[in-house]
């Protein structure tokens, strides 16, 4: 591919990403070929927004041999990134001989709840990517503080409806102003959770306008032994005393949670 044709492309690439920090030309040169960055988001689990950092270095013999391809996300793992990369990688042997780095973009826009959908089977692997890191499926218990819920059903309906979509248990618990989600189940799915905690629009700003939790900590987070006792179901409690919420805590052998972690929220 003669540099002409390498710039004609990147030409276009800039006229369709034009928004602030969609577009980036990180190099052009007729030896080295070109690199380009694309900034963009797509649609995961449970219509969470996934943000992309999509970079291509196009050889000088492209588009007659596919591009390297880069894939970073905040908020996606590295076995996930790597996933996409193979499938990227994947497609692009399908469009040789053609530009085709706009079609790549959109294609994964279209297909990553598919792809990621694909990564919590099991032992499933991805072509060329080996199988999924299987950390992701221990047992895992997290422990959140959020600041406040302005519209606290919608909040706390949307938080249950994730619980159970992603198979986790634990509670969303409430003690006058204290607000606590603790959450169990596969780490994996803990982490898509927290994809959409930080990502979609669950609560609503000072003047009623739907926005993102932007107020949210986590206490704590680790992996829960097998022997260890767990909640059974995600269940939403009000407590009226320190004693209820500790005995919640003792329940499931996290006593020293709520002793180390809790209590100074409190007092």
């Amino acid at each position: 591919m003669s540099e002409s044709v390498a710039l004609e492309e990147v030409s276009v690439l800039a006229a369709i990403y034009c928004e602030q920090d969609e577009f980036e030309l990180l190099e052009a040169s007729e030896t080295d070929g070109v690199t380009l960055k694309i900034q963009t988001h797509a649609k995961g689990r449970l219509d969470s927004e996934i943000q992309l950092k999509l970079t291509f270095h196009l050889p000088a013999t492209y588009p007659k041999c596919p591009p390297s391809i880069s894939v970073v996300s905040e908020e996606l793992t590295r076995s996930q990134c790597n996933a996409l990369k193979g499938k990227l990688l994947e497609r692009a042997q399908e469009l040789l001989c053609e530009p085709m780095i706009h079609e790549l973009v959109l294609w994964i826009q279209q297909n990553l709840d598919d792809i990621l959908g694909q990564l919590d089977v099991p032992g499933s692997d991805s072509k060329g990517t080996g199988p999924v890191d299987m950390q992701e499926s221990r047992t895992w218990t997290m422990l959140l503080q959020l600041d406040h819920m302005r519209s606290k059903s919608k909040y706390v309906r949307t938080v249950e409806k994730w619980a159970s979509d992603l198979s986790l248990s634990g509670r969303l618990m409430f003690m006058g102003k204290l607000i606590l989600i603790l959450l169990q189940g596969e780490k994996g799915r803990i982490k898509e959770y927290m994809v959409l905690q930080k990502t979609s629009k669950v609560d609503v700003d000072s003047c009623g306008k739907k926005c993102k939790e932007k107020m949210i900590s986590v206490l704590y987070e680790a992996g829960t032994p097998k022997e260890q006792p767990r909640f059974l179901e995600f269940e939403v409690t009000e407590y009226s005393s320190l004693d209820e919420l500790q005995k919640e805590f003792e329940a499931v052998k996290l006593g020293h949670i709520f002793t180390d972690l809790v209590l100074p929220q409190i007092r």
